[in-house]
C-alpha cells in the first residue's frame, strides 16, 4: 500500500506543476479576476493530471511484473485529477479564511477513519484500502465544492485564459523543478540505506521519518497561510513587509524548534505505545529527526518570500544544493554510522537547502541575513504573532 500511495505522489507533485503558490500569490495580488486566476488554474492541473495518470500507469505496466499492483495504481492514480480540486482551497489561503475548508477536511478525516475501521473489522483485501484511500479525496474535493459555493459562488463563474495560462507556467515552472529536487533529497536516503544497509533499517527509518513528517506540517501549512498576508503587507508598504516576514519567520522557526524538543524527549512512548517494542531501534533516530521541522520551518519561511518576491527563478539552485549534500553525506556516512548517520543528514541537507544556500545565491543573500537574525535574536520576539496577523 505504502509502494502504491509513493509510487502516485511521484507523479501527482509533477501534475501540480508548482501552481499552488503562484496562484495563492497572484489571488492575494488581486490583480486578475479570482475567477480567471481559479479557472486557469483547475484546467491546468486537470490537464496535467490526465497526463500523468496515463504516465504512472504505463510506467507501471512497464516496469512491474505484477499486474495486481499495476491495478492498484490505477486505481490511486485517480487522485491526481482529484486533486486539481485544491484550487479552492489555495483561494480561501489567500483571502485568509481557512476556517472554511478546515472543516471539510476534519470531515473527511472523520469519515476516512471509521470507513478504514470497518474494512479492518471486515478483513478487506488490499484493493478496498487503496479504494479508500483513493475515496479520502473524492470526500476532499466534495468538501471544498461545498464550501465554495455555500461561500463564494458558482463554479460556471471559473474561465481558462490561454495567455494567462502561460504566465502561470511560466512563473511556476522553476518550482516545479525545485519540488523535483526536493523529492529527490527527501525520499533518497531511504532508497539509499535499503542498498547500502538493509531493507529492516528502512523500516526502522520509516518509522521516525512518519512522526517527523506530522511535526514538518506544521511549518508548511504557517507558510502557505501567511503567504498571502506577505503579499498584501508588500503591497503596501515594503518597510511593513519585512517586518512581518522576520516576525513571521522567528514565530516558525522557534515554534517549530519547541514541538521538536517535545517530540524527541517523548520519542521513546511515541514509538513504543504506536509501532510497539519491535521498533524500538527507531528511538534514537526520532531523537534526532525530530529537530528536522525547525530546520524546515527556517527554508519555508524563506521559500515563502522567495514566492512573494518573485524570485523563485533561482530556487532550483537551492534545492540542487541541498539535494547533492544528501547523496554525497549519505554515502560517506551510511556504512560506517548507519540510519542515525541518516538523520543526521536528513538535517544537513536542509540547512544546506534552505539556509546555507541562500548565503550562495546572490539574489537570496537578504534571506540569509533574516534567517541569521532570527536564529541569534528571532526568541525575543515570539509574542508578537498577533502583530503578524493583523
Amino acid at each position: 500500500m505504502n509502494y502504491v500511495i509513493s509510487y502516485v505522489f511521484l507523479f501527482q507533485t509533477f501534475a501540480l506543476f508548482g501552481l499552488d503558490s503562484i496562484e495563492i500569490r497572484e489571488e492575494a495580488r488581486g490583480q486578475k479576476p479570482y475567477t480567471t486566476i481559479i479557472g486557469t488554474a483547475f484546467f491546468l492541473k486537470l490537464f496535467f493530471g490526465c497526463c500523468f495518470i496515463v504516465l504512472a500507469i504505463l510506467t507501471s505496466w512497464l516496469m512491474e511484473a505484477d499486474l495486481y499492483t499495476t491495478l492498484l495504481i490505477a486505481i490511486y492514480s485517480l487522485v491526481v485529477v482529484l486533486n486539481s480540486l485544491i484550487v479552492i482551497r489555495n483561494y480561501f489561503t489567500a483571502i485568509v479564511q481557512n476556517e472554511y475548508v478546515v472543516k471539510a477536511e476534519i470531515s473527511r478525516s472523520v469519515i476516512s477513519i471509521i470507513i478504514k475501521l470497518i474494512l479492518l473489522f471486515l478483513h478487506a483485501n488490499l484493493t478496498w484500502f487503496i479504494t479508500a484511500y483513493m475515496f479520502d479525496f473524492v470526500l476532499l474535493g466534495t468538501g471544498y465544492l461545498m464550501a465554495y459555493r455555500t461561500k463564494i459562488g458558482s463554479l460556471r463563474e471559473w474561465h481558462f485564459d490561454r495567455d494567462y495560462a502561460r504566465f502561470l507556467l511560466k512563473e511556476s515552472f522553476p518550482l516545479l523543478l525545485t519540488n523535483a529536487a526536493v523529492i529527490i533529497y527527501q525520499r533518497i536516503d531511504q532508497v539509499m540505506i535499503g542498498s547500502m544497509i538493509d531493507k529492516s533499517a528502512v523500516g526502522f527509518f520509516s518509522v521516525a521519518a512518519r512522526f517527523t513528517e506530522v511535526l514538518v506540517f506544521l511549518p508548511m501549512i504557517l507558510a502557505q497561510t501567511i503567504t498571502p498576508i506577505l503579499v498584501k503587507a508588500r503591497e503596501r508598504d515594503v518597510a511593513e513587509y519585512k517586518v512581518k516576514a522576520q516576525q513571521f519567520m522567528n514565530f516558525s522557526f522557534w515554534l517549530s524548534l519547541a514541538a521538536s524538543a517535545i517530540v524527541s524527549v517523548l520519542a521513546y512512548w511515541l514509538i513504543r505505545y504506536t509501532f510497539g517494542p519491535a521498533y524500538l531501534p527507531a528511538v534514537a533516530v526520532l531523537q534526532v529527526m525530530a529537530f528536522k521541522a525547525a530546520s524546515v520551518a527556517l527554508s519555508n519561511t524563506a521559500g515563502s518570500m522567495i514566492v512573494t518576491e518573485g524570485l523563485q527563478r533561482w530556487a532550483i539552485l537551492r534545492d540542487g544544493f541541498g539535494c547533492l549534500v544528501c547523496v554525497v553525506l549519505n554515502y560517506l556516512l551510511l556504512p560506517r554510522y548507519g540510519i542515525l548517520a541518516a538523520a543526521f543528514v536528513s538535517i544537513a541537507s536542509n540547512i544546506a537547502a534552505g539556509y546555507l544556500a541562500d548565503a550562495l545565491v546572490p539574489a537570496y543573500r537578504h534571506l540569509f541575513v533574516c534567517q541569521t537574525r532570527t536564529l541569534l535574536f528571532g526568541w525575543r520576539n515570539i509574542k508578537n504573532i498577533k502583530s503578524i496577523l493583523t
